[in-house]
């Protein structure tokens, strides 16, 4: 509701209305008051006997440890469909907050993570980067709560056989580290992430190139020759984009994250704090307006490329575009994996697997000599045949030695940058 002035008017909002931000100057906006923020927290006691219960993943349940009696959440199987908000002011106003259960963070100093834990289930181990400066502190209840997770339906105690096999798959990975010590348990953790929506639609304009073969006359005879017509093109493109999902936390390897991916939205449930007990849970330490600002720069990326595609040729040349996007929405979700973190040879490295399809997936040490001797295996021949090329080339019979030298080398060449790419990455993870 507007008015230009309530109190030379005799104006006055009505109960339950506040004041919002207004763009206008002159103009008051008021919009209905949001719920109260920090509403009553759940404690999660087993009914039985009085215990904590944690969620099961093998029952799909809250399961007492002590009497082994279950109970059920309460939440609804919603998958993609599950709820969305526009970006306004009065959606964020009416956003509800805090976790909807008792929680404490666990602050690392050293990665500075913060993660949501139960009172009864401190620890003093980083699950993401192995640091035993933890500091627990009361939950800070402005958090924007999640709107919908995927729970974890993957057993820790099913992992640590998929976990060592992983560890001892390669090559170029010590035989030693299948049998590393200092592999710390697994932990569960709920990682935020952001989903977008939106209809993204762009006009382009750029100097469009088009292949022309013409004929010439040259030396008393007829040739033809290609040449390349530019003219200016315009046009638009729309790209519908549907949960495009962003991580909410810069604390994880984002390469770690993509290879443990894909993630199945369709098993999305409503939040509920009872898939939370006994598990640790992220907060989000990329807020939404930096997550939307990812989600467009990625939406750009893609449109630019259907852009160029919609020229119909590959020379395109002062190629300008602009973007409008429309009916935007996000909802904040939680995704399940599992984080650990191993010691080899003084050095610390991470583990990630999807609590949801058991993919493993982090970064293993190189045994870099092993490399080289392949890199070098891969080079010698082409090197050795051009040698010999070039001894035997004074007898004129070194020609096609040089030649096929010459190939041998550059095909060991582009199998050595590969092989010594895939190293570097393992340990860039």
């Amino acid at each position: 509701m507007n008015s230009s002035n309530p109190q030379v008017a005799g104006w006055s909002p009505p109960p339950g209305f506040i004041p919002l931000p207004s763009e206008v100057t002159g103009i008051s906006v008021y919009a209905p008051a949001p719920e109260e923020k920090h509403e009553q927290t759940q404690t999660f006691k087993c009914r039985f006997c009085g215990g904590a219960i944690a969620y099961s993943t093998s029952e799909g349940e809250l399961t007492c440890p002590y009497c082994g009696k279950s109970q059920r959440i309460e939440a609804e199987a919603v998958g993609q469909t599950a709820a969305e908000y526009e970006f306004t002011e009065e959606t964020l106003a009416r956003a509800r907050y805090g976790w909807g259960e008792e929680r404490v963070e666990l602050a690392c100093e050293a990665c500075g993570s913060v993660v949501a834990v139960a009172p009864n289930s401190l620890t003093d181990t980083c699950a993401f980067c192995g640091s035993h400066r933890v500091l627990a502190r009361n939950a800070a209840g402005d958090i924007l709560r999640p709107t919908a997770l995927i729970p974890f339906t993957i057993d820790r105690e099913h992992l640590q056989a998929r976990v060592n096999e992983w560890l001892g798959r390669g090559w170029m990975h010590p035989s030693a580290l299948r049998g590393a010590g200092g592999l710390r348990e697994l932990t569960g953790v709920y990682l935020p992430h952001w989903t977008f929506d939106t209809h993204a639609r762009a006009e382009w304009r750029a100097e469009v190139g088009h292949l022309r073969t013409e004929r010439y006359r040259q030396g008393g005879e007829w040739k033809t020759r290609t040449t390349i017509e530019w003219r200016w093109q315009s046009g638009s493109v729309a790209l519908p984009v549907d949960d495009l999902l962003i991580p909410g936390t810069g604390k994880v390897s984002q390469v770690i994250l993509e290879k443990v991916a894909p993630f199945d939205l369709d098993s999305l449930v409503t939040y509920d704090p009872g898939y939370l007990a006994g598990w640790q849970a992220k907060i989000y330490d990329v807020t939404l307006p930096e997550a939307w600002s990812k989600a467009k720069n990625q939406i750009r990326e893609q449109i630019k490329g259907k852009c160029y595609a919609d020229t119909g040729s590959t020379h395109v040349r002062s190629f300008r575009m602009s973007v409008d996007f429309d009916e935007e929405h996000w909802r904040h979700v939680l995704l399940p994996v599992y984080l650990a973190s191993y010691k080899f040879q003084d050095r610390t490295f991470q583990i990630m697997v999807n609590g949801q399809s058991g993919a493993v997936a982090g970064q293993k040490p190189v045994e870099w000599l092993r490399v080289w001797l392949v890199i070098a295996a891969l080079l010698a021949p082409g090197i050795t045949i051009s040698l010999i090329g070039l001894l035997t080339l004074v007898l004129g019979i070194g020609v096609l030695a040089l030649i096929l030298g010459g190939i041998l080398f550059i095909a060991g060449l582009i199998g050595a940058f590969f092989i010594f790419q895939k190293a570097q990455s393992w340990e860039e993870a």
